[in-house]
């Protein structure tokens, strides 16, 4: 079977419960994204001071949870709000996969259990085929750079369509041409005299993360395909997925390399760390604590018992004993963690940045679902503001999910921007 990136099979629509516009092209396992929407003439044009950091500015969906046919541009700020089910998760869930697979993980790892971002509806072809398309628009200095996706989640899982796009040339493009074998044809820009290069790639990775094993960048062509693969796996792997669980966060923790971990049960140690080690932003903590926390607050300390385990603690000041964090509220727990998150940045928290660029050259880009989830109204106004403060620095970006009411907030403020999933 002859796979290709702009055909795909129309029984691989799912014709119910959309909540997108109708797509022009099915969403196919074995076909490879449709060609879309161009990025418009304000998504970077690699000059702008703002994108000289590959970041991220479009996420695209079809046939994903249930999302057909979506567009969704990112800025600094993007937090997403609708009623259950309007696939705000859905929305994290495939930024945070382009996410591994750049990061050199498997599909399987990627996604775990892709058959739950099927539409439940969607027909399959006449093989039996499922799948769904995702992709994305990296912007940076060499312009806005389109990866897009197609994915077949049954009956096996793999990658049978990619494709990497520079103001409309063709860097990269995969096909199965052969459903036996588990391998995609491959071809990318050599710039030479033979025009493109065709080899077969695995079918569980992304191509666009082994090309620097394969290209060797010496013709112009070659080096423009390792420009626009560098700034996307760049971006998508500068990404950390904040899931405090403040159950996790009250024991003691024993010291250790004071990184942040997603759960965010590792607080204490991390506030071992920036006490001593970043102490701008550790006063920048404690001020917010002492909007978000109950009572007086004086500063944010740490206690070492007699095992080496560390334990957080609020000063409360001398008139009163302090507080071990162990006895906050699950609010309070996760307002301090996503305010530490906000504050701090890629040298505090447990990712993985490229090390192909300096850490000034990289956005960290913070998925958050559930961002307000058992928050008050004082300490989600908090962490908005903290949000604009951080990200307007151009070194953070936030993605998150909210509920209406602090949506509500947030369309009155400017630098935010909110995109409803709701009917």
């Amino acid at each position: 079977m002859d796979a290709t990136l702009d055909t795909a099979p129309d029984t691989w629509s799912d014709t119910a419960h959309d909540t997108q516009p109708p797509a022009a092209h099915s969403a196919g396992p074995d076909a490879g994204p449709g060609p879309g929407p161009q990025a418009g003439p304000d998504a970077g044009d690699g000059g702008r001071p703002g994108y000289q950091r590959p970041s991220v500015t479009e996420l695209r969906l079809d046939a994903f949870g249930v999302h057909r046919s979506a567009v969704f541009r990112l800025e600094p700020v993007t937090l997403f709000t609708g009623p259950s089910g309007s696939g705000k998760s859905h929305v994290l869930a495939a930024y945070e996969a382009l996410s591994k697979l750049a990061s050199g993980a498997t599909l399987a790892e990627a996604f775990p259990d892709p058959r739950a971002r099927v539409p439940e509806r969607a027909l399959p072809d006449a093989e039996h085929r499922r799948g769904f398309r995702i992709g994305c628009t990296v912007d940076g200095p060499v312009g806005p750079v389109r990866l897009d996706l197609a994915v077949q989640a049954e009956p096996a899982l793999r990658l049978v369509g990619e494709r990497l796009t520079l103001n409309g040339e063709i860097l990269l493009t995969t096909a199965l041409r052969d459903p036996g074998r588990r391998s995609v044809q491959a071809a990318w820009l050599t710039g030479g005299a033979t025009g493109m290069i065709r080899a077969p790639l695995p079918d569980d990775r992304l191509g666009t993360a082994l090309l620097p094993l394969r290209v060797a960048g010496a013709t112009a062509g070659q080096r423009r395909v390792l420009a626009a693969a560098e700034q996307v796996v760049v971006a998508l792997r500068s990404v950390f997925p904040c899931e405090p669980r403040p159950h996790r966060m009250r024991a003691s923790v024993r010291p250790g390399a004071g990184r942040l971990r997603v759960d965010c049960a590792n607080l204490a140690d991390v506030l071992r760390r920036t006490r001593h080690e970043c102490g701008t932003r550790h006063a920048l903590l404690t001020e917010a604590a002492r909007t978000g926390c109950a009572g007086p607050v004086a500063g944010l300390d740490v206690r070492q018992h007699p095992d080496g385990c560390v334990t957080a603690l609020l000063d409360r000041g001398p008139a009163a004993p302090a507080t071990e964090l162990g006895r906050l509220g699950a609010g309070e727990l996760s307002f301090l963690a996503l305010a530490l998150v906000l504050l701090t940045g890629p040298g505090v928290l447990a990712v993985d940045p490229a090390a192909e660029l300096l850490s000034a050259q990289q956005a960290l880009t913070v998925l958050a679902d559930g961002f307000d989830h058992g928050l008050d109204r004082r300490q989600r106004a908090e962490l908005l503001r903290l949000a604009l403060l951080s990200c307007a620095r151009g070194h953070i970006r936030l993605v998150g999910a909210i509920g209406e009411e602090t949506a509500g907030t947030a369309r009155t403020l400017p630098g935010v921007s909110v995109v409803d999933l709701g009917p």
